[in-house]
């Protein structure tokens, strides 16, 4: 079975976030979860532990060489399992990063538009300051503003830059270039890089993902740490676990002082769901990336019939996937499949709701 045909009524028994919070007639999509049946292997790992009643508390000392040999096998880059730190969640592992490298009231640098708990994480959860440094638009794409960042790390009150990389809500994979400008801007002020790398094995065709500390790997004076988890591309955030990856300029003082009762907020099945992923999740990945890809196709087309074909938005947007093309959709997505229907789409527009405030739930 295609890991996309779950049908509506069975994704309505769901009992997760996104098809709570809003009534039964209001079709979400409002929240980062998908809605593709587990991937088997991760299925088979939860039943057999909870087939042998084990559900306690979580052993992740196999999590980091499985984070290493995947990042060996999909970037060429070599993580240390002895700079791996596994915490609950990427937002508090970007929260204990803050909390033990900079001091109360730093200021913190982080780029608009961007997934807005960065904001409440630095202000509320680290007792630190924003700095706003928004992405400019260059040819069309958005990208990091390098004379911006060179000339807010250039302020000693600056202490912190929270990267997002791939960028979440852009979708900006930033250029190996980009990142090793951003890492010798860092280093000269004193600058720690914390990088948000969620997304990175979403990374889709055409785009290639640099993990940041590969990029910088031998930089002289460089504090920084990379977040990673298999949540986003798994679909299994609500099973809790990520690594934060540190560079060896930080790994010892983070080990100090990162409290155990922090460790403890990874789930045991999240650290059996992340094994499972890391290890044996390689197909199940590869289909999803290629629905995504066929996905945002149809969107594109979608798109591009709804406005006439002839206007800027489709100009921007159809290029960018390819010329309109037939993209294999699902059940009720036009006839045969081939995407959805101008009024399908204004249908769905003019049916849409508002969804919460982003500080009402954190989903890293």
């Amino acid at each position: 079975m295609s890991i996309d045909r779950e049908g509506l009524a069975s994704l309505r028994g769901r009992t997760s976030a996104k098809w709570r919070f809003y009534p039964p007639e209001v079709l979400p999509a409002w929240v980062a979860e998908m809605d593709f049946t587990l991937a088997e292997p991760i299925a088979r790992a939860l039943h057999d532990a909870v087939d042998r009643s084990d559900t306690g508390y979580r052993w992740a000392d196999e999590v980091p060489q499985a984070l290493s040999t995947f990042t060996r096998a999909e970037w060429d880059w070599s993580v240390d399992p002895a700079n791996v730190i596994v915490l609950a969640d990427v937002m508090s592992s970007i929260a204990q990063a803050l909390v033990h490298l900079t001091d109360a009231g730093a200021q913190v640098v982080i780029n608009p538009p961007v997934y807005p708990p960065f904001f409440s994480t630095v202000e509320k959860v680290s007792a630190r300051q924003v700095r706003e440094v928004p992405l400019v638009v260059s040819d069309g794409a958005y990208r990091l503003d390098l004379a911006g960042l060179e000339e807010a790390f250039s302020d000693p009150q600056v202490q912190a830059y929270v990267l997002c990389s791939p960028h979440n809500p852009t979708g900006t994979v930033h250029s190996e270039s980009d990142l090793f400008a951003v890492a010798q801007l860092a280093s000269a002020h004193g600058v720690v890089v914390i990088a948000d790398e969620i997304h990175a094995p979403m990374t889709l065709t055409g785009a290639r993902h640099h993990p940041f500390l590969s990029v910088v790997d031998g930089l002289v004076g460089l504090r920084a740490v990379s977040c990673v988890s298999a949540s986003k591309t798994w679909n299994i955030p609500g099973l809790k676990c990520a690594q934060l990856v540190a560079s060896d300029s930080v790994v010892e003082q983070l080990r100090d002082v990162i409290p155990l009762e922090a460790t403890f907020g990874v789930g045991h099945f999240g650290v059996l769901g992340t094994l499972a992923a890391y290890r044996d999740g390689g197909p199940w990945r590869a289909e999803m990336l290629d629905v995504l890809d066929r996905r945002r196709r149809q969107l594109a087309e979608g798109l591009y019939r709804l406005r006439g074909g002839s206007d800027d938005l489709a100009a921007g947007v159809v290029p960018s996937v390819g010329a309109p093309a037939h993209a294999g959709g699902g059940p009720g997505c036009g006839a045969d499949g081939e995407g959805a229907t101008s009024g399908q789409l204004r249908a769905a527009l003019r049916g849409a709701r508002r969804g919460p405030r982003p500080d009402q739930l954190r989903h890293e």
